[in-house]
C-alpha cells in the first residue's frame, strides 16, 4: 500500500474519529514518535529496526490506553504534543537544530499537561490536529496551500468530533 495513501486513511479516522478509537489514537501516535526517534537514533541501522521500535511503541500506547486510561491519556498528550512540535517546525521550514530533542520535550509535556486535564477536549484537539497533520503532509501541497488544508481540516476534526459529544438534557 502507497504510505501516502495509508497516510490520509490513517489521518482520515483519527481526524473524525479519534475520540472514539482512542486506542487507535494513542497507537498511532506511538508510532509516530516511535519512528521519528528510532530514525534519530539508529540512522545508519536497518530499516527493519526502525520500523520494529516504531511498532513496539505503537503497541505500548495502545496497550496503555486498554488497560490504563488516564497513563495513556498523559503518555497520548506527552507524544502528540512532541510529534506536532516537529510536524510545525518541518511545516514551516525551521531547523531547531540541536534543540529539537528540548523543543519536542517542551511539546510533549504541554500536551500531556492538557490531555489529562481536558480528557476529552485533548482527544478530540489532538486527533485532529494528528489527522490533519498525517493528511496535508502526504498530499502534495504548497506550503501556503498545506497549511490552510491543516487548518481547515483541524477545525472540521474539531467541530465533528464534538458533535459527538453527549449533551445533558436540559433540567425541567
Amino acid at each position: 500500500m502507497n504510505p501516502n495513501l495509508l497516510s490520509v486513511v490513517v489521518g482520515i479516522l483519527l481526524l473524525f474519529l479519534g475520540r472514539k478509537v482512542f486506542w487507535f489514537f494513542v497507537a498511532v501516535i506511538g508510532f509516530l514518535w516511535g519512528l521519528q526517534l528510532a530514525s534519530q537514533l539508529f540512522s545508519a541501522e536497518s530499516q527493519i529496526l526502525i520500523l520494529a521500535v516504531a511498532i513496539a511503541v505503537g503497541l505500548l500506547g495502545a496497550l496503555l490506553a486498554v488497560f490504563l486510561q488516564h497513563l495513556a491519556v498523559g503518555f497520548a498528550g506527552f507524544l502528540a504534543g512532541a510529534h506536532l512540535f516537529s510536524a510545525f517546525s518541518s511545516l514551516l521550514q525551521w531547523q531547531p537544530g540541536p534543540f529539537l530533542f528540548v523543543f519536542s520535550l517542551v511539546g510533549g509535556v504541554i500536551g500531556a499537561i492538557l490531555a489529562v486535564m481536558l480528557l476529552d477536549w485533548a482527544l478530540i484537539v489532538l486527533s485532529s490536529l494528528v489527522g490533519a497533520s498525517l493528511i496535508c503532509q502526504a498530499l502534495p501541497l504548497q506550503q501556503a496551500l498545506t497549511l490552510l488544508c491543516f487548518v481547515v481540516l483541524t477545525v472540521l476534526g474539531i467541530l465533528i468530533q464534538s458533535s459527538f459529544i453527549r449533551h445533558p438534557a436540559p433540567v425541567s
